[in-house]
């Protein structure tokens, strides 16, 4: 008979909500301005947490901006995994992928713009939007749906052009709309060997969660 896990004790439920607290201020951090010049201080004041908390959970500045961006980039590819949880098509899953994505500047701004300032280092993370685009580009592969030869090459192309997208929209959201990421999505399944038809009706299907 499996044992149920003992609930959280207060001291550990504190020590949670202060981690998290630390992650939430570096993420705003991040989104402003990123690894800029900031001080422990300045972080801990703007998570409202004492000083002396900071080394019971980071050793350093940097260790606690990559657990905020390693947050979001969990946060973002968990968005994805319920929103295209229903679509079987992979082809569609990874259009889907990418026109949610273009469209976190207006959704999400502040995962946004941590993307664009963490820049392309996160096409090579375990989390987020890479590991799954791989997935989804792979299995498409598979089924016949992409006809790229490798599937690293395929990742890196969308993600430049998903972190260039995401860029214009904020910095120039009057050159780029939810309708473009659209276009993104048709021009990135047109590169996979799909024709243009089919790559136009994949990527203009209603969203999920839409």
């Amino acid at each position: 008979m499996a044992q149920v896990p003992k609930p959280a004790s207060r001291l550990e439920r504190r020590k949670t909500r202060t981690r998290q607290a630390l992650i939430d201020a570096a993420r705003a951090v991040l989104a402003r301005q990123g690894m800029a010049e900031v001080s422990i201080q300045e972080l801990t004041e703007a998570a409202d947490v004492g000083f002396g908390s900071f080394y019971n959970h980071f050793g350093s500045k940097e260790e606690l901006f990559h657990a905020a961006i390693a947050d979001v980039l969990e946060e973002h590819g968990q968005l994805l995994d319920e929103l295209t949880a229903g679509i079987e098509d992979p082809a569609e899953v990874f259009a889907a992928s990418v026109r949610l994505t273009g469209r976190l500047a207006d959704t999400h701004p502040q995962i946004a713009r941590i993307l664009t300032r963490t820049g392309l280092p996160y096409l090579s993370s375990d989390k987020g939007l890479a590991p799954r685009a791989l997935r989804d580009i792979r299995h498409a592969m598979d089924a016949g749906r992409f006809r790229s030869g490798n599937p690293y090459v395929a990742l890196a192309g969308a993600g430049g052009a998903m972190l260039g997208f995401l860029q214009l929209w904020i910095e120039r959201p009057d050159m780029v709309d939810a309708s473009a990421a659209d276009e993104l999505a048709e021009h990135l399944l047109r590169m996979y060997g799909m024709n243009h038809e089919e790559a136009h009706a994949v990527a203009h299907r209603p969203l999920p969660g839409g």
